[in-house]
């Protein structure tokens, strides 16, 4: 039985039935839906014919070729779930409707890999016993710990526990959001290093989280039909929102468990947008992901762009949206990645940026560090930008062109700085390999390890000992007091890439200002950091304060440049800024 952890409850038209009763309507020759979903996740009875007996609880036919049916008693083993999918097609010989009793005959299969499939009947011939039957959900009060959504797959369940939104990037693309039973959810290599401890905290993720999806498998599809209200400035659906009441059928498919909606959610409590946050200090920098930000040919032609924006009037929302995200911020300097990789005239993609800025106030003296050609090879590089009446630059920008820096990983750019009386520091700017796109031949420690850092790992932890190799070195021959190393490096906080900084000396400049649960990205439900700020010894001592202002990563797709003609800062990158407060001026 599953009443310790949920409250059961059928209602039939033909009155109540309690687990273990026999079914009145059963029929000679069929078998429980339980036995044919076994107790683990692969049922025992695989490429078997099998006949069953069930009520229709969600009709998917236009979304998946397909109705699941239920039990309509429970056969008291926890283990077992009362639901099974049909596979019936485009045009199936007998049309089902929900409610509808029906005996099915079919053969079992699993839809889906291996341990993330959907027991289901294909090849299936169905009979309508009754029509009209109300069975009312399965009421979830808190999650399936420790059975598991497994028990429960093809059931119609009412969730009458507070759901939170835990991510909202595929809201605009698949119709579905990702929710726990438990607040928001971390990445487990942001809190733990991988291993044991991070494994652990995967596992508490998997338990309590779950997506709810819109029935439908077209991507694209539009507004989501099961929210009561459109999405707005004053309803964004951030994550960090709270859902209570959410009604559906427990499914399995595209590698996880979800929700398939049968009704619009209940109540939603909105995450509000946050202010721009402040840090003491008396000059700030800002690490800026712009989003792969391209201008065409700089002069209104050239679009789509090879990774940006398609049309013009889409890079000048995009642009607005970034000047929007610095004039709340008010930075003295920016550190910039994903930048059009396309010079640095006036035609470029950080020159006309710069220039925005400076047309839209409240300062006009903000300029380019040029690094000459390039930097990097690549269609996209970091840069650096600051206010001339902030800073001065000591002497030229370097670069690093040597592996793995030459292809994969960005170059890297540094810059030496005054400000005031203060002495000479060092910026870098910086943009590792990301975490995707495995290739088949890719070599061994850069294949994916299954232990939470994605593809790529080595590289990534070859730029980091590389680029302290090179800062060692004084690349700017400025002899500095500090250097400060910003930027998107793929990894998040306990990762190998990271760990191999701290073990140099690096300090994250978080954790030297006590600032807890840092994230500045969003991805599959789970928050952690990809953008990072490390300081050496000179710089932590002059640290005043750092804050991430999550104006783009807790937003959709919704509100950025491609669907929202706002020229705010909502979801103007997929990444959160980085801010740091320091005292460089004296």
């Amino acid at each position: 039985m599953r009443l310790p952890l949920l409250t059961v409850l059928f209602v039939l038209a033909t009155g109540c039935q309690t687990a273990g009763q026999p079914d009145p309507a059963a029929r000679s020759g069929a078998i429980a839906i339980g036995t044919v979903q076994g107790p683990t996740d692969r049922s025992p009875l695989a490429g078997q014919r099998v006949t069953v007996e069930g009520v229709v609880v969600g009709d998917f036919g236009k979304g998946f070729g397909g109705v699941f049916i239920q039990s309509r008693v429970d056969d008291g083993d926890p283990l077992t779930a009362e639901g099974l999918f049909l596979v019936q097609g485009g045009q199936p010989a007998v049309a089902l409707a929900v409610g509808d009793h029906v005996r099915a005959t079919g053969t079992v299969k699993e839809l889906g890999p291996d341990g993330a499939s959907l027991t289901a009947l294909v090849e299936v011939e169905a009979t309508v016993l009754a029509r009209g039957l109300a069975m009312a959900p399965t009421v979830v009060a808190a999650a399936p710990v420790p059975e598991g959504w497994e028990a429960y797959e093809g059931m119609r369940l009412q969730i009458d526990a507070p759901l939170t939104v835990t991510g909202n990037d595929g809201l605009m693309r698949f119709g579905e959001l990702f929710v726990s039973f438990d607040g928001r959810r971390f990445a487990p290599t942001e809190r733990a290093a991988p291993g044991l401890e991070a494994d652990a905290l995967a596992q508490q993720n998997f338990h309590v989280m779950l997506r709810l999806d819109d029935g439908l498998s077209a991507q694209n599809p539009g507004e989501p039909w099961f929210l009561r209200e459109p999405l707005s400035d004053e309803r964004p659906l951030r994550t960090g929102s709270v859902i209570t009441g959410a009604t559906g059928v427990l499914d399995q498919r595209f590698g996880s468990h979800r929700l398939q909606l049968v009704a619009p959610l209940g109540q939603i409590a909105q995450a509000p947008r946050p202010a721009a946050p402040t840090v003491p200090g008396d000059r700030r920098i800002v690490g800026l992901n712009v989003l792969n930000l391209f201008n065409g040919d700089g002069r209104g032609g050239g679009f789509p762009t090879e990774r940006g924006a398609a049309r013009v009037q889409d890079h000048a929302r995009q642009q607005a949206k970034l000047v929007a995200t610095v004039q709340a911020l008010d930075p003295d300097l920016l550190a910039l990645m994903e930048l059009e990789n396309d010079g640095f005239g006036p035609d470029s993609a950080v020159a006309q940026f710069v220039a925005a800025l400076n047309a839209a106030g409240p300062h006009a003296d903000w300029r380019v560090v040029d690094a000459g050609e390039g930097p990097g090879e690549g269609s996209i590089r970091v840069g650096l930008a600051y206010r001339a009446t902030r800073f001065q630059t000591v002497g030229a920008p370097a670069t690093l062109l040597e592996p793995p820096f030459n292809r994969g990983s960005r170059a890297p750019v540094a810059q030496a700085f005054r400000a005031g009386n203060g002495p000479v520091f060092v910026v870098v700017a910086n943009h590792f390999k990301s975490k995707g796109g495995c290739r088949p031949d890719a070599p061994a420690g850069d294949a994916d390890q299954g232990d939470g850092q994605a593809c790529f790992n080595a590289t990534r932890v070859a730029s980091s000992e590389a680029l302290h190799a090179w800062l060692a070195t004084d690349p700017t021959g400025t002899r500095p007091a500090g250097q400060l190393v910003i930027g998107d490096l793929n990894a998040h906080a306990q990762e190998d890439p990271l760990r191999a900084l701290y073990a140099r000396g690096w300090r994250d400049a978080f954790e030297v200002a006590g600032v807890e649960q840092p994230y500045s990205y969003v991805w599959a439900g789970l928050s952690a950091r990809l953008d990072h700020a490390l300081v050496d010894a000179g710089l932590a001592a002059r640290l005043r304060g750092a804050a991430e202002w999550h104006n783009s990563a807790d937003e959709s797709e919704r509100f950025g440049y491609g669907m929202d003609d706002d020229a705010d800062p909502w979801r103007a990158s997929d990444h959160d800024p980085v801010l740091l407060g320091l005292d460089l001026a004296r």
